[in-house]
C-alpha cells in the first residue's frame, strides 16, 4: 500500500469512528458533509495564517512553524474526508492531480491570459 492510500484508509477509519461513513450517506447528507469539511478547512486555513507573522504593522509576531505544520495536517484530514464523501479514493485523487497539474502547466506556458473553464472539464 502506498502512503496516500494509507492516509485515505486511516481517515476513513477516523470518520467512521466519529459517525461519518461516506458510503452510507444520502445525497443530501453528502452535500452537508462536503460543506462541513469545507468549513472546517476554512478554519484550519485561518489557523495556518495565524501561525505566520501576517500583520505587517505588528512587530511582536513570530513564526510558529510547529503549529503551522499541524494546521497543514489538519487541512489534509478534512480534504481527504471531503474527497471521500465525493466518492474519491487515493488513486482517483492522484490521477486527478496529475491531470490538473498538466492543465496548470499548460496555462503557464500560454501566459494564462484568458480563462478557459473547459480546460479542466476532462478531470
Amino acid at each position: 500500500m502506498d502512503k496516500l492510500e494509507m492516509l485515505f484508509e486511516m481517515q476513513a477509519a477516523l470518520n467512521k469512528r466519529i459517525g461519518v461513513d461516506p458510503k452510507q450517506l444520502t445525497e443530501e447528507e453528502q452535500v452537508q458533509w462536503v460543506l462541513n469539511f469545507s468549513r472546517a478547512m476554512q478554519q484550519e486555513l485561518a489557523e495556518l495564517v495565524d501561525s505566520m507573522p501576517w500583520k505587517w504593522w505588528a512587530k511582536y509576531q513570530k513564526t510558529d512553524l510547529q503549529n503551522a505544520r499541524v494546521e497543514v495536517i489538519d487541512l489534509f484530514h478534512f480534504l481527504i474526508s471531503a474527497a471521500q464523501v465525493l466518492g474519491m479514493n487515493a488513486e482517483d485523487l492522484f490521477e486527478a492531480y496529475l491531470k490538473k497539474n498538466k492543465v496548470n502547466h499548460q496555462r503557464q506556458d500560454s501566459g494564462y491570459v484568458q480563462k478557459d473553464s473547459a480546460d479542466s472539464s476532462h478531470i
